[in-house]
């Protein structure tokens, strides 16, 4: 074998091809545009150019205009375009620079120089094609996100707020209609992410309807029938069955539910979001798993089912998809209040334990679960203001208040209390806000963290529940707010049944 050195024409030349393979890799057709067909090196030029201006474009359009912006690219078509585009280019700039190699006229270089170059072609041409990939990815999780995103919604504040109908739905074949199990409403404070969340019984009867909802000449009372048999979760059905009711509605069963769910806490809703409970295992386990303190055991089955296991208590125990679902769902050994407890811990959870970059890692199996199993009316413009929105929640506790027994007999609410109750926590989670971070003085009521001694079992369904940091206190005015049930003695008919609202009686979200 030859031991010579290279001659400095041979040096050259060397440099000389690193400089084109590298010139082709940052620059598409730059090489061509002088060293081979200038035509085509100038076309590539504009194109690559015109590409490179569109990202800046669109760079800017997220942060001058950032809910049009991402409407645009939530627009399933719009990806699907994006995505063709981008293999286009990547196989256009592969082409572009082997042809570049060509140019370098590798079979003049000394067999070292001439390997060298082509492993650095290729893994430059490997590298394009890898971001090539991730970002055509990032575009199919872009258009599942997008395909959820439906619109519909009422994008107008509140009296400042965000109000969010929760549903957990469970529409097996073996269940007449779509009977919501879990029904809560988030109430979100649009600058600050404060949210109360607010639970109903799915067996809530006499549930009323606003005056401008058809439902009400035909329940002007209220939705009763006979034996206890209308209740908050079959106003979805109910909706259906009078669907001529709704003419201009394509889901006249999610109107009657909004309907009936504004009118018994008061509020306006703007949006809603569904999860499909059965598919709800695929969003957990697309997050790897959330993490609970659990307080007790929670059975695996029962029911139509025979008891298979518990989820066994203790800190930190990690839940994939199938245990969370259980341990949301279950309901024996229990009853269905401590259950929207067990369904509020897990929905903390999901909100606080999604980290960034498990969301940019598992973006595309996050937005497929989502896809799949989750339902909503949120405008795909507005999907920007409430993912910043939810980066607020996330860094707050969340309170809870469930209108459960001893508070509100389900078979007969006073609906009054419940409206009075909702307001009085909507102003405490504001007062909150626009109070000063000094220690609270000593005549200020306690925190509804801590039980208040000789108070009365019903008073703390009023309060939220875990929901301020240590060191804030709930003004006493706000507290005198709220009132207290004094007809809840009936609430016994409910029995066995417990106040829950405590959320750490049963579970909290891990730190």
């Amino acid at each position: 074998m030859s031991t010579t050195q290279p001659t400095e024409a041979q040096r050259v030349h060397l440099r000389r091809a690193v400089g084109f393979v590298l010139m082709s890799a940052i620059l598409p057709g730059s090489v061509q545009s002088f060293a081979g067909n200038r035509r085509i090196g100038r076309l590539a030029m504009r194109v690559y150019g015109a590409a490179l201006v569109l990202i800046l474009i669109t760079g800017f359009g997220l942060l001058v205009a950032r809910g049009f912006t991402a409407g645009v690219l939530l627009e399933p078509w719009v990806t699907m375009v994006l995505r063709v585009v981008l293999w286009i280019l990547f196989i256009g700039w592969a082409l572009l620079l082997l042809d570049s190699w060509r140019l370098t006229r590798p079979l003049g270089l000394r067999q070292k120089g001439r390997l060298g170059l082509s492993i650095t072609a290729l893994l430059l041409i490997a590298g394009i094609g890898g971001v090539t990939g991730l970002a055509a990815s990032a575009l199919t999780g872009v258009s599942n996100v997008g395909e959820v995103f439906q619109g519909g919604g009422d994008t107008e504040r509140k009296a400042g707020r965000y109000n969010i109908l929760l549903l957990g739905a469970d529409a097996a074949a073996s269940r007449e209609g779509l009977r919501p199990d879990s029904i809560n409403v988030a109430s979100i404070d649009a600058e600050t992410g404060r949210t109360v969340l607010f639970g109903l019984p799915r067996n809530m009867q006499r549930v009323r309807f606003p005056e401008s909802s058809p439902l009400r000449n035909l329940y002007p009372d209220g939705y009763v029938c006979d034996e206890g048999a209308c209740m908050l979760n079959g106003l979805w059905t109910l909706g259906e069955e009078h669907a001529d009711l709704y003419p201009e509605d394509s889901e006249p069963g999610l109107e009657a539910m909004k309907e009936g769910v504004s009118e018994t806490l008061g509020i306006e809703l703007n949006y809603y979001a569904m999860v499909d409970m059965g598919g709800f295992k695929s969003l957990i386990d697309a997050m790897g798993g959330i993490r609970l303190d659990i307080s007790k055991p929670i059975p695996i089955g029962g029911g139509s089912t025979k008891i298979s296991g518990y989820i066994e208590p203790g800190e930190g125990v990690l839940l994939d998809g199938y245990h969370a679902l259980w341990f949301a769902r279950s309901r024996a050994e229990s009853n269905d209040y401590e259950r929207m407890v067990r369904q509020k811990c897990v929905m903390s959870a999901m909100a606080k334990q999604l980290d960034p970059m498990t969301a940019a890692t598992k973006f595309v199996d996050l937005s497929q679960a989502s896809k799949d199993i989750l339902s909503t009316d949120v405008p795909r413009a507005e999907v920007a203001t409430l993912a910043e929105l939810a980066l607020k929640v996330k860094d707050q506790k969340i309170a809870s208040v469930n209108f459960t027994p001893p508070m509100v007999k389900s078979a007969d609410p006073d609906f009054d209390l419940i409206r009075t109750t909702v307001r009085a926590n909507l102003d405490e989670a504001e007062g909150l806000d626009e109070a000063a971070p000094s220690p609270a003085p000593t005549s200020a009521a306690p925190s509804s963290a801590a039980p208040e001694p000789e108070a009365p079992a019903t008073s703390a369904a009023a309060k939220p529940s875990e929901t301020k940091p240590s060191g804030e206190a709930t003004p006493a005015a706000q507290k005198q707010a709220t009132p207290k049930p004094e007809q809840t003695k009936g609430a016994e008919d409910d029995a066995p049944y417990t106040q829950t609202e405590d959320l750490e009686a049963v579970c909290s979200v891990s730190a």
